[in-house]
């Protein structure tokens, strides 16, 4: 199987389309999967020259990778520069997603970047392969003790370089939900990261119950998922069991092609030693 394969959707009648569960090791399925089928369902209803500039996503109940996932699309407006949609993703028990995205026609203006690559970064041909929970990635996880010269907002910092091993051509709807997919890997890390409680326990077995609760994507330029990128998210809020991590995307050249916002419900479990 490919990685676009666990995007797929099949069109179910009307603005309905059904997306195939996959196996995770933890259970469950994966939010990524879930953000980008419906990120894929909303697509097959937009006009081929829009590409998603923005989604958000509220994780509502926990999926359940043996059934298929059924995408329910709502065409909440089309515009001549902009195209909304809602989508409402489900299974047996209900309601397990509620996801909004909205896509932009290509649009020329200048450009301003404030947001860089952090200095002195290890490359990822400098760094040895991480155990990844996929086939469908390769990772390479900047060390934790590297201090970089550049400042950041926020604690728990994580980084990692991750590329596909697809190639996904020149399709950037693909290439984007590819990027969606792999970015809802860092952020619960970061928030246990930051908080002392929680980082006390980090290598300890099931010592944590945790739940992406919503998950927000700024995509700025077009991505070749296949080439390394860096994946940087800090959590800049614990309250209330819930974890703010925020994030960006380079390209290896330093190009920043994405921000991502996760909000992640992190508790320690009360039988964790």
């Amino acid at each position: 199987m490919k990685l676009t394969q666990l995007f797929e959707v099949t069109p179910h009648g009307g603005d309905v389309f059904v997306g195939d569960g996959h196996p995770y090791p933890w259970g469950g399925l994966y939010g990524g999967h879930i953000v980008t089928q419906a990120l894929n369902a909303a697509s097959q209803t937009v006009e081929g020259e829009f590409l998603p500039h923005s989604l958000r996503a509220y994780f509502i109940r926990r999926g359940d990778n043996t059934e298929t996932v059924r995408y329910e699309v709502d065409r909440i407006r089309n515009g001549r520069s902009f195209v909304t949609r809602r989508v409402v993703a489900r299974q047996a028990n209900g309601a397990i997603l509620n996801l909004e995205a909205s896509y932009q026609a290509p649009e020329n203006s200048p450009e301003v970047t404030v947001v860089s690559t952090p200095s002195n970064i290890p490359l990822p041909d400098s760094l040895p392969a991480a155990d990844t929970w996929s086939e469908y990635f390769e990772q390479r996880d900047i060390p934790m003790d590297f201090v970089s010269a550049d400042g950041r907002d926020g604690a728990g910092r994580l980084m990692a370089w991750y590329r596909t091993t697809e190639d996904f051509g020149s399709n950037q709807l693909l290439q984007r939900c590819a990027l969606a997919y792999l970015s809802d890997d860092l952020p619960t890390g970061a928030v246990i990261r930051a908080v002392p409680e929680l980082r006390a326990k980090w290598n300890t077995e099931n010592a944590f119950f945790s739940a992406s609760l919503d998950h927000t994507i700024w995509f700025h330029r077009d991505v070749d998922a296949s080439q390394w990128h860096l994946y940087e998210m800090n959590c800049h809020a614990y309250l209330n069991g819930r974890g703010l991590a925020f994030g960006y995307v380079f390209a290896q050249d330093g190009t920043h092609v994405a921000t991502v916002a996760q909000e992640t419900l992190v508790r320690l479990r009360n039988d964790a030693k």
